[in-house]
C-alpha cells in the first residue's frame, strides 16, 4: 500500500510526543521496513527541518532530512497541485496541499492524527492505529 504521511505523525516520532509516539513510530516502521511505501509532500521537508532545527539544533535537523530522503518517497509539488488544493474543501491549506499531493502521487491512504480535517479529501485518511490494523 502506498501512503502519504502527515507531518503530525512524523513529529510524534521525532519529538517523542506522548501519548501518540508508539502508534506513530509503529506506523513509520511499517512503511520503512515494508511492504508498504510512504510518501511525504516536498513542502513537509522544509517544515520538519525548521521545527527540528529550532528545538533540537541544526545537526539533528540535517540528520532527519537525510533520513527522510533515504527512506521516504518525496512527492514534488507543482502549480497544478496547489490549484487543486485550493479547490478542495479542506479548511487548513497545508492539509489540502498534502491531500492534493497524495492524490497526484497515487496514494491509497493518508496517515494522520487529524482524520476529521481530511473528510473532504479525495484520498481517505486514517489514524496510525487504524493504518496498523489494515
Amino acid at each position: 500500500m502506498k501512503v502519504m504521511l502527515d507531518l503530525n505523525v512524523l513529529l510524534d516520532v521525532v519529538q517523542r510526543r506522548e501519548p501518540f509516539y508508539a502508534a506513530s513510530a509503529a506506523a513509520l516502521s511499517r512503511v520503512v521496513e515494508g511492504p508498504d511505501m510512504a510518501c511525504l509532500p516536498s513542502h513537509a521537508i522544509t517544515t520538519l527541518y525548521y521545527i527540528v532545527a529550532k528545538y533540537a539544533g541544526r545537526e539533528q535537523a540535517n540528520g532527519l532530512v537525510d533520513w527522510l530522503l533515504a527512506h521516504l518517497e518525496v512527492v514534488a509539488q507543482n502549480r497544478a497541485q496547489f490549484v487543486r488544493a485550493r479547490a478542495l474543501e479542506i479548511p487548513d491549506f497545508e492539509d489540502a496541499a498534502l491531500a492534493s499531493a497524495a492524490e497526484a502521487s497515487g496514494c491509497e491512504l493518508i496517515v494522520t492524527r487529524n482524520v476529521a480535517d481530511f473528510r473532504p479529501s479525495p484520498v481517505p485518511a486514517r489514524t496510525p492505529e487504524e493504518f496498523l490494523s489494515t
